[in-house]
């Protein structure tokens, strides 16, 4: 397979009465058959997203980043899609000054939390002290935003669990809530989680996280140092300025330079590399080789890396049997942050990675076209576990599973804009979406914001909050997979006149907190009312049944 096959009323006196009651009769049936609907469909989409995280166990987020010079405008960018069950409650938390004496705890459990503040499941590691002062940042289930410009994006890649300490104080989220307090550009945000893990112990799995400011992007790829050592072994390296990177649930990074000024690491890698079994000490040493996850088999790319990298650069020529790809590249045309959006919403349907190309009807013959097979209606990228299985029994082969960028089991996603030339208020723009990020509106929010719409205040993954910022979305999306070969037209069509909105009214100036918090307000309830109107349509459109 090569890049290229990718691109791509009545008289009587007693019959009003008896109208008017059977009316009355009809519309509470109707009610009372709605309710039913959107009980089975929520027990269905609960069903359906468990299974599909944890089939998928690793394959949880995508994150692309693009240099300064490689984008249209200036902007630098990064992003994350947060996949699994993971809480879609969001608070932006504002500046605070702190007394000397005061202690920063760290915390372990809040991803999975209702609300800002609830407890169940919330576990204290231990405190560290505060620093004087802390700026505003956007609290995500992964902290991804500051005020000062300063974002970063996640994603896992497991790595040998024989590195894994769980005592280890810090999981990589609680890195990302410090060093967006305390940092306002990439490299002393390296350098402070780092140095905390290394201090404190690093208790998660390996993890990628793709740190911004609006001067250039880094990656940086951590892991434990073993079962019962606390500490931490890291590496982070610079993506040039005119290029643009991926990282996707795999390690990327290669070879270790340390005399390079755009590569940092921790100086125990190869050691505990070697001492892990990972490294034999002779040959030479790549990151991505010895912390490499069983997702990747024994390469530093799958799906997604593959399609996104031969997207922005073609010419190279990648083909999946390629041992490794580069990582960074060149894109052959400058990248513009609404790309980056349509990537995101991207399931390959149209090229050789089509899950939908196989699940086909037949067709009779009229005015319009003779009598032929074309994919069905009902068929959508996003298919359940349970129907890829009953289709691969009924036809084997119909559906070959592909891990897309856009997948149904995410909890929210953001992609963020960091502009050098505007103040830094307004500058930086976290384009943030719930649900399926194939489907979903994304909201700006502005690292000026000081307030969020009330629905962000709640998560929606573990329980029905109608008014939620996730089921404000959610219920439209999973009704219009249901026929999603004749709903995604018009569905898109949506999404993109949203988008126009929100860039054409995007301030390029400085402007209050109040401001910015209403415009992020408008897009919102513009986006939700949309919705609405698309869920009232397919409840129209499938009221007979699905």
């Amino acid at each position: 397979m090569t890049a290229k096959t990718l691109h791509h009323a009545s008289a009587t006196g007693s019959a009003p009465c008896t109208k008017n009651n059977n009316i009355a009769k009809r519309k509470r049936y109707l009610i009372l058959m709605r309710r039913l609907f959107i009980l089975i469909a929520l027990v269905a989409v609960t069903l359906s997203l468990r299974a599909q995280t944890e089939e998928y166990p690793g394959q949880s987020c995508t994150s692309i980043m693009v240099g300064r010079l490689a984008s249209t405008d200036g902007s630098v960018i990064t992003s994350h899609t947060c996949d699994g069950r993971y809480r879609t409650w969001v608070q932006m938390e504002p500046a605070e000054d702190h007394a000397p004496s005061t202690m920063h705890q760290v915390l372990r459990g809040t991803m999975q939390t209702r609300f800002r503040g609830d407890t169940v499941g919330v576990k204290l590691m231990g405190e560290i002290p505060e620093a004087a002062h802390t700026y505003a940042y956007l609290n995500t289930a992964y902290p991804c935003f500051n005020e000062k410009q300063l974002a970063i994006g996640e994603t896992t890649f497991g790595g040998p669990d024989t590195l894994v300490n769980s005592a280890g104080w810090f999981t990589i989220e609680e890195l990302e809530r410090v060093a967006l307090q305390r940092c306002d550009n990439a490299r002393d945000a390296i350098r402070l989680m780092g140095s905390l893990a290394e201090k404190y112990g690093y208790g998660d799995g390996g993890e990628c996280l793709t740190v911004a400011d609006k001067n250039e992007v880094w990656q940086f790829e951590i892991v434990g140092v073993g079962k019962n050592k606390i500490g931490a072994a890291w590496v982070a390296k610079r993506v040039p300025d005119d290029h643009v990177a991926i990282s996707a649930n795999i390690p990327r990074i290669g070879k270790i330079n340390r005399r390079d000024k755009d590569m940092m690491a921790s100086a125990n890698v190869e050691k505990v590399a070697r001492e892990n079994g990972l490294w034999d000490g002779k040959s030479e040493f790549v990151f991505w080789k010895s912390f490499n996850t069983d997702y990747a088999k024994g390469k530093n790319f799958s799906d997604r890396e593959f399609f996104l990298l031969s997207h922005f650069a073609p010419s190279m020529g990648f083909t999946y049997d390629m041992a490794e790809l580069p990582f960074s590249v060149k894109p052959e045309k400058k990248v513009d942050i609404r790309e980056v959006m349509a990537l995101y919403r991207e399931t390959y349907e149209g090229t050789d990675f089509d899950m939908t190309k196989n699940v086909k009807l037949a067709r009779a013959a009229n005015k319009a076209h003779p009598a032929d097979t074309v994919v069905s209606p009902v068929a959508n990228p996003w298919l359940t576990t349970t129907m890829r299985n009953t289709l691969n029994t009924i036809a084997p082969g119909t559906v070959e599973f592909r891990r897309t960028v856009a997948v149904a089991w995410c909890a929210y996603s953001h992609i963020t804009q960091l502009r050098s030339w505007l103040p830094d208020s307004v500058g930086g723009v976290c384009w943030i979406s719930v649900d399926n990020p194939g489907q979903s509106p994304r909201i700006p929010v502005f690292a000026g914001t000081s307030a969020l719409p009330k629905s962000f205040e709640t998560c929606g993954q573990k329980q029905y909050v109608p008014d939620c910022y996730l089921w404000q979305f959610r219920r439209a999306n999973k009704l219009a997979t249901l026929s999603w070969q004749s709903t995604k037209e018009g569905f898109n069509k949506e999404i993109l006149r949203l988008e126009d909105m929100a860039f054409e009214g995007l301030p390029g100036a400085a402007l209050s907190p109040a401001a910015l918090n209403a415009y992020t307000e408008y897009i919102y309830n513009e986006s939700v009312r949309s919705w609405k109107a698309l869920e009232d349509k397919y409840w129209l459109q499938f009221g007979m049944g699905f």
